[in-house]
């Protein structure tokens, strides 16, 4: 879809707005006014007030006329075949309501087709990751990646012809780590009951004859020694007793008994086959390998979800490459990237427009000033880029920037770009369309 022409009626007074098939930038708006403008475009294609007319072209080719003359029937017309075609765009209460076609309402709508400077800085982890992968040798990176899914696949198919799986490796950790926490947790036990007993022991003995010869508060010091000894021994050993506990239910979720008769469980299964033994330890360190040059590339990201968002980071990297050729200083990395990421929020919000809701209908981008807080010498680069991405894609840019007002003056001589500057109310007449 492609607006054409917008009309606000207001009172005797009107305003027309002739819009590029491609590009419009709409300068000297302030945030009242881009709110307000916003909401007419977006009103009219809802059920809106009276007094908003709009002229559209579909993605069909077919062109559209919606007049919503105050105090008169609001119609559509079929401009190319001169047909009142009012009913197929109209509402359960017979109200006129595009939007209702495409299976939107007028909330989502404005939430999809407004892009402003607080959506621009709202960058998202998945952006970040993208961004960071599209920095890389992108060759390197996804034959990194066909090499780690391809061992990934192999230890898995070896793992099957053992009769385990890959996921068995969690398991066999944990038991490992809750035995060895077990085996620590005995020995020191068993060194403090040994401790524990010459010291109560040895308190026992000095208690008799010391009474005999002093008093018998005398004793008193050395029975709390032997009760306080019981006591460290009792929280030692049911210390054990946990770890011992947390190890059986590793060992329950394993399906093994015991600690001895797991490791026989898993030799059985290995050494039944010695071939597939041989496989099964070289697929492991072909994985183990692949994982580690796909780590040196792209750090903890899952090689999965890198696979999954292949084609976004390689529009990232072309990104890149348009906004800056060549290839960048040191000094100029972090410029570039974060010029890339601009860009890539863009374009990605105008992908989301070219096929929304259930009509699969494309609607045009209002871009609310977003790079009011961008560094002005990365904005031409910016703009360049809309004026790529208009070529699939109708945006209309409200702007409030004297520097993108001053680009759009140069591009509207090309014929690219389309430039509409605060005019001087005009009467409204009857024939407005």
């Amino acid at each position: 879809m492609q607006f054409e022409r917008l009309v606000i009626e207001s009172g005797d007074n009107s305003i027309a707005f002739d819009l590029h098939p491609r590009l419009t930038v709409i300068s000297g708006l302030s945030q009242m006014e881009r709110d307000g403008l916003i909401n007419e475009f977006i009103g009219a294609m809802g059920n809106s007030r009276a007094g908003v007319h709009l002229e559209l072209m579909a993605d069909s080719g077919g062109r559209f006329a919606v007049f919503r003359p105050n105090g008169s029937q609001h119609r559509v017309i079929d401009v190319e075949n001169r047909v009142d075609v009012t009913s197929q765009f109209s509402d359960s209460d017979g109200s006129i309501n595009l939007l209702m076609r495409a299976g939107l309402d007028t909330r989502t709508a404005r939430r999809t087709m407004r892009f402003n400077s607080q959506d621009l800085a709202e960058a998202t982890e998945r952006d970040k990751l993208i961004q960071a992968l599209a920095r890389m040798d992108q060759n390197q990176l996804w034959v990194a990646a066909e090499a780690l899914r391809s061992a990934e696949r192999r230890l898995e198919e070896e793992a099957e012809a053992t009769g385990s799986s890959v996921e068995d490796a969690a398991v066999i950790e944990r038991i490992e780590d809750h035995h060895a926490e077990f085996e620590r947790s005995q020995a020191q036990s068993e060194s403090i009951r040994r401790a524990t007993f010459l010291i109560s022991g040895f308190a026992a003995l000095l208690s008799v004859p010391l009474a005999r010869v002093t008093s018998a508060l005398a004793v008193v010091p050395f029975g709390l020694i032997a009760i306080a000894s019981v006591l460290v021994s009792i929280v030692s050993w049911r210390k054990m007793e946990s770890a011992r506990k947390r190890e059986e239910e590793a060992l329950a979720d394993a399906g093994a008994q015991s600690y001895l008769g797991f490791h026989l469980q898993r030799v059985n299964s290995l050494l039944s086959s010695d071939a597939n033994r041989r496989r099964l330890i070289r697929a492991a360190e072909e994985q183990r390998d692949a994982a580690q040059r796909w780590s040196a590339l792209a750090g903890e990201i899952d090689v999965d979800w890198a696979v999954e968002n292949q084609k976004e980071i390689g529009q990232m990297a072309k990104m890149r490459s348009s906004v800056q050729p060549g290839a960048a200083l040191p000094a100029e990395a972090e410029h570039l990237d974060d010029t890339a990421a601009i860009a890539h929020a863009v374009v990605s919000r105008l992908g989301r427009l070219r096929n929304l809701g259930t009509s699969g209908e494309s609607f045009p981008a209002l871009l609310d000033d977003p790079f009011v807080n961008i560094e002005q010498s990365i904005i031409p680069a910016l703009l360049e880029v809309m004026v790529r991405s208009s070529e699939h894609q109708q945006i209309v840019l409200l702007t409030e920037s004297s520097t993108v007002s001053s680009w759009a003056h140069v591009e509207a001589m090309t014929g690219a770009v389309g430039l509409i500057e605060p005019t001087p109310v005009v009467k409204a007449t009857s024939n407005a369309f």
